[in-house]
C-alpha cells in the first residue's frame, strides 16, 4: 500500500512512541503538519523554535524516550540549533524534523533554501557536529534505511539528537508503507564484568573510609535505589555531581551533598581530609565537579571508576580499578560480591567528626549566608513542601547546589549541557507535558528569563501548570561577579532595567508574586496553587551579593 512520505513520517513518530511534537509550522513543512492533524500524538505550537528544541529535550529527560521538534527550512531550522546542541551535550534522544525547498529548485535561490547549493546555507553542515545522525532525504527509495539509521542513533548505546530534513516535494511523494519494516529498534544491552567487580569489592572491603561519587549515570541507569542500598548496607557516604543531586536523599545521615566548585565545600573537605577510597559511579569528573581538576581531591587515596562508556574510563584520572558496564548491573553484582565476602559495614567516626566541624560557624561563611538568606529559604520551603514527584529545572544552579536538598523521590535538572540561559522554562514545559501530575518549577535569573519569557504563553495556551521562579537583581549575576572579582569592578553590559513583572504576568494571564522577605515567601508556599496553576514568582536579590567561589575567567 502506498502512502505519502508525510504520512509515513507521522507513522514513524508514532512507532517511536513520541508523545508530543514541539514546533512551529512554515510553508516548507506543512505537508507533514497536515498529517499530524489526525495523528495520535499531540502537537505543541511554540513561540520560538529554540523553545521547541528545549521542550523536546525536557520531555526526553523526564520520559527517558525520544521526543521530537519540528520546524520549517532556513530560519526555522537554524533557530533549533542551540536546543539541539544542548541535547547533543546531554545525550538526549531528540528527533528534529525540518522542511526544505523542493529539490528541483536547489541552487536557484529559493525562499529559505538551505540545501547548500548555489551559495545557499548548508543546513546539514550546520547540524553535522551536534547530531548523532543527520540526513536530507531527497529520494524515497532509501527512506526506510534513513529512518532505521535515525532510530539506531536515537536509541543506541550512546543516544543523541537526529536531524531529518525533507524537501517539500518529497514530503508529497508516495512511498510503500512497508518501508517502516526496515526500522529496527536496538535492544538494550546490559554489560557485566564480574572479574573487575570482584576487584572493586576487594577495594571497598579493605578501605576504612570509602566514598561513593555518584554521577548522572546512576540516574540514567535507574540505579538510584541500588546506590542507596549499597550506601546504607555498608555505611558508605555518598556525594554527587550536580546532575545527580538526589541519587540518595540529601540531608540524610550518609549524604555528603553535592560536590562541585559552586557548592558549599562540605563534600570537598570530607573527600580531601578523610576519604581513602573514591568509587566513581557514572560520574565524568568534569570541570565543575572536580573543582577545576583539583589534585587534592584524588591525592593519597585509591580510585575506582564504573562507567558504561569505555571512553570515560581513565579519561581524567587513572583508576586503580575500572569497570565498564551498566551502572545498575554493576552495583547489583557488587552488592552480591560484598555479601559473599562477608564485608562489614564501615565505621563512621570520621563522618561524625566531619559533621561536628561543620556545625561550628565561621567568619568566612557569614557574608554569603546573609546575602542569600531569602534564596536559601526558598529552597528550604521547596524541599519541605515537595519531598517527592517534583520536577525542578534550574538555570541558576549556583544556589541550588548548596541550598537545595533534593530527595531521592524528586527530579532535579540543572542547566548543564552547553549551559544555555533561557533553558529552564521551555524545558520544564516539555517535561510537564509528559509528567502531567508532577509539580514543575523553572528557576531562572532575570536575564535568562527574558530570553524565553514568551514561552509562558505556550504554557497558558495549552493549560500546562508551571511555576516560573525569577531571581530579580537587575544584572547578569555571574558576569557581574566575575567583573567584580577579576576585572577591578569595571562593570560593562551586565546591569539592566527589568520590565514590570507584575504587568507582564497580568498580560500573560498568570498569577504573580513579588517576594522581598521570608514572610512573603512563606505566604506564597501557603496560598499559591503550585500544583495546578501557572505562576510567575519574583524573588528580589541584591545585585552586589556575590557567591564566594572563583571561576577563574
Amino acid at each position: 500500500m502506498n502512502i505519502s512520505v508525510s504520512e509515513l513520517i507521522v507513522r514513524y513518530l508514532e512507532r517511536l512512541g513520541i508523545g508530543h511534537v514541539f514546533g512551529m509550522p512554515g510553508a516548507h513543512i506543512l505537508p507533514i503538519y497536515d498529517r499530524l492533524r489526525d495523528a495520535s500524538l499531540r502537537t505543541v505550537l511554540v513561540k520560538h523554535e529554540q523553545g521547541a528544541a528545549f521542550m523536546a529535550g525536557g520531555e526526553a529527560r523526564v520520559a527517558r524516550r525520544p521526543s521530537a521538534c519540528i520546524a520549517t527550512s532556513g530560519p526555522g531550522a537554524t533557530n533549533l540549533i542551540t536546543g539541539i546542541a544542548n541535547a547533543y551535550a546531554e545525550r538526549l534522544p531528540v528527533l528534529a524534523i525540518t522542511g526544505e525547498t523542493s529539490t528541483y529548485i536547489f541552487g536557484r535561490g529559493g525562499l529559505q533554501e538551505s540545501s547548500g547549493e548555489g551559495g545557499a546555507i548548508d543546513q546539514g553542515a550546520l547540524f553535522a557536529s551536534i547530531t548523532r545522525y543527520h540526513k536530507r532525504i531527497e529520494r524515497t527509495d532509501y527512506l526506510g534505511q534513513a529512518l532505521n539509521q535515525a532510530t539506531q542513533a536515537l536509541l543506541g548505546r550512546e543516544p543523541g539528537p537526529v536531524l531529518l530534513s525533507i524537501p517539500y516535494n518529497v514530503q508529497k511523494e508516495s512511498v510503500d508503507a512497508g518501508a517502516l519494516e526496515q526500522v529496527h529498534f536496538p535492544r538494550a544491552e546490559v554489560t557485566r564484568h564480574t572479574a573487575a567487580v570482584s576487584e572493586l569489592a576487594a577495594l571497598i572491603a579493605d578501605a576504612r573510609a570509602p566514598v561513593i561519587v555518584a554521577g548522572y549515570g546512576c540516574i540514567a541507569a535507574g540505579a538510584r535505589e541500588l546506590v542507596g542500598t549499597l550506601s546504607e548496607k555498608f555505611r558508605i557516604p555518598v556525594t554527587s555531581s550536580l546532575k545527580a543531586k538526589g541519587v540518595v536523599t540529601e540531608g540524610s545521615d550518609l549524604s555528603l551533598g553535592c560536590l562541585g566548585v559552586t557548592s558549599n565545600g562540605d563534600a570537598y573537605r570530607y573527600l580531601a581530609e578523610h576519604a581513602d577510597l573514591l568509587v566513581f559511579l557514572g560520574a565524568s569528573f568534569n570541570e565543575r565537579t572536580s573543582y577545576l581538576w583539583d589534585a587534592e581531591l584524588l591525592a593519597r587515596k585509591k580510585i575506582a571508576q564504573v562507567d558504561r562508556d569505555p571512553a570515560q574510563l581513565g579519561r581524567v584520572f587513572q583508576p586503580d580499578v575500572a569497570v565498564c558496564g551498566d551502572i545498575r548491573a554493576v552495583v547489583e553484582d557488587l552488592l552480591a560480591a560484598l555479601a559473599t565476602s562477608g564485608a562489614a559495614p564501615k565505621k563512621t567516626e570520621r563522618l561524625a567528626r566531619h559533621r561536628a566541624g561543620l556545625k561550628r560557624p565561621t567568619q568566612e561563611a557569614a557574608p554569603e549566608n546573609e546575602g542569600f538568606q531569602l534564596i536559601r529559604h526558598f529552597f528550604h520551603l521547596l524541599a519541605k513542601r515537595f519531598p517527592r514527584e517534583a520536577l525542578v529545572f534550574d538555570d541558576n544552579i549556583v544556589f541550588a547546589q548548596s541550598y537545595f536538598d533534593v530527595s531521592d523521590r524528586n527530579r532535579y535538572f540543572p542547566n548543564t549541557g552547553i549551559s544555555s540561559l533561557g533553558h529552564a522554562l521551555p524545558a520544564a514545559i516539555g517535561a510537564r507535558c509528559h509528567a502531567k501530575d508532577s509539580p514543575a518549577f523553572a528557576i531562572l535569573g532575570d536575564g535568562g528569563f527574558q530570553m524565553c519569557c514568551m514561552e509562558m504563553m505556550t504554557a497558558v495556551n495549552y493549560g500546562i501548570p508551571l511555576n516560573v521562579v525569577v531571581i530579580n537583581n537587575g544584572t547578569l549575576s555571574l558576569i557581574r561577579k566575575n567583573q567584580f572579582q577579576l576585572y577591578g569592578e569595571r562593570y560593562i553590559d551586565c546591569d539592566f532595567t527589568n520590565p514590570d513583572f507584575a504587568l507582564l504576568a497580568r498580560s500573560f494571564g498568570v498569577a504573580h508574586y513579588r517576594v522581598a522577605n521570608e514572610a512573603e515567601l512563606d505566604a506564597v508556599f501557603a496560598d499559591a496553587d503550585l500544583i495546578g496553576g501557572i505562576n510567575l514568582i519574583e524573588i528580589l536579590l541584591d545585585k552586589n551579593a556575590f557567591p564566594r567561589y572563583l571561576a577563574g575567567r
